[in-house]
């Protein structure tokens, strides 16, 4: 299947402002030369469902589909799962790969040690969005690509959200464990269950995921508000009927739901500390489907367990896989899952066409679609800056 003709559009040009400086003059060629290439791809392994979904291509076994072409034309593919330790698989293949995949969903962590190991690496490709799982200075100040496949999950992350806005709001889950374990007490649900109609929702980014989301919640009569680096363009402001908040700390008072939509950067790291949550309304219901480590761990169970965050929903842990002992696991009024919502079985077709595009451009030495450059000769895209 092809990428759709949305996740392929040119939905933002990459911008060249800022800049990350090279350590040195020396700089990788970002197409390949002549010769067979290593290729490794970090992906889950899908064990016993592997082989319930043709489409399943997302997962070691299905090796995003590409394994054929890749070695009908000469190259090396190797694909794991093992990415942890000075032992692991991938370890094995770091010093003469050159092209590394990886998914958000089961990240290959790119450390700047990693990097100066890998001296015929080139290029670094996400399969799907979201590239913080790599050190994106390093690989700059190597001379490294890094990019991934904007736009491939943007309706898959925006249609999860809405699920867990509506999973909180309604109190969906004790209900749904009553119904299994043979309980019937309607008090214990109806307490602090609403209706989505005439609450403030807020985004803390309004990209691709945060218009597709704010598009959603339209018919359901929200008051919509936004805070982002970017205002909107005002017919498209005015067609989603949202409201742009220049003011983080002052928009957050005023969301009965707050939604997670920022690419994790220095900037954004722990930047829902026990300081910044208190000044949410208390009761406030919390999605993140963005990344984890935008939370403070510890702040965000403590403010469930003593009611400030009435709801916690999400994907995103810190770090993935989360451990057994995460406290996310246990705080009360949570909606967590592992991190799932952007690898749906159509999100996984449309990365995996994606990564099969940058790679034929790759051997072909073409230019990658500019949306989809997170690292471009020592730059880094404006939304890591």
């Amino acid at each position: 299947m092809g990428m759709t003709s949305a996740a392929m559009s040119a939905l933002k040009t990459f911008a060249s402002s800022g800049s990350t400086p090279l350590s040195s003059t020396f700089s990788r060629h970002l197409h390949a030369s002549a010769g067979s290439k290593k290729i490794v791809g970090v992906f889950y392994k899908a064990n016993e469902y592997a082989a319930m979904n043709p489409s399943f291509v997302g997962c070691v076994e299905g090796a995003l589909g590409i394994r054929e072409w890749l070695e009908s034309q000469g190259h090396q593919y190797i694909v794991a799962d093992d990415k942890e330790g000075p032992n692991c698989e991938l370890e094995k293949h770091i010093p003469d790969l050159h092209v590394l995949i990886s998914t958000p969903f089961h990240p290959a962590y790119v450390t700047a040690e990693r990097i100066k190991k890998a001296k015929n690496l080139q290029l670094l490709l996400t399969a799907g969005i979201g590239s913080d799982h790599i050190d994106l200075n390093a690989a700059a100040a190597a001379g490294l690509t890094v990019a991934e496949i904007t736009g491939s999950n943007t309706v898959s992350v925006a249609e999860d959200e809405m699920l867990r806005i509506l999973v909180l709001v309604r109190n969906f889950l004790p209900g749904h464990h009553q119904a299994i374990s043979g309980e019937w007490n309607v008090a214990a649900i109806a307490h602090r269950a609403y209706d989505l109609e005439g609450k403030t929702v807020g985004t803390v980014g309004a990209g691709r995921i945060g218009r597709l989301l704010l598009q959603r919640l339209k018919p359901f009569n929200c008051n919509l508000l936004y805070h982002d680096r970017l205002k909107m363009d005002p017919e498209l402001e005015k067609q989603i009927g949202a409201k742009f908040e220049e003011d983080l700390d002052a928009m957050l008072p005023k969301c009965d739901i707050i939604v997670i939509n920022m690419p994790l950067t220095d900037k954004t790291r722990g930047l829902f500390d026990k300081d910044r949550i208190a000044k949410c309304k208390k009761g406030v219901l919390i999605v993140n489907n963005a990344r984890g480590a935008i939370m403070d761990t510890q702040a965000v169970a403590d403010a469930c367990n003593s009611g400030q965050i009435g709801g916690y929903g999400g994907d995103v842990w810190h770090p993935q896989p989360s451990p057994k002992d995460h406290p996310w696991r246990y705080m009360p009024n949570n909606a967590m899952t592992p991190h799932i919502s952007g690898t749906t079985i159509d999100a996984q077709l449309r990365y995996a066409a994606g990564v099969k595009d940058m790679l034929e451009r790759y051997f072909k030495g073409e230019e990658f679609p500019a949306q989809n450059y997170i690292v471009k000769e020592g730059k880094l895209a404006s939304q890591y800056q």
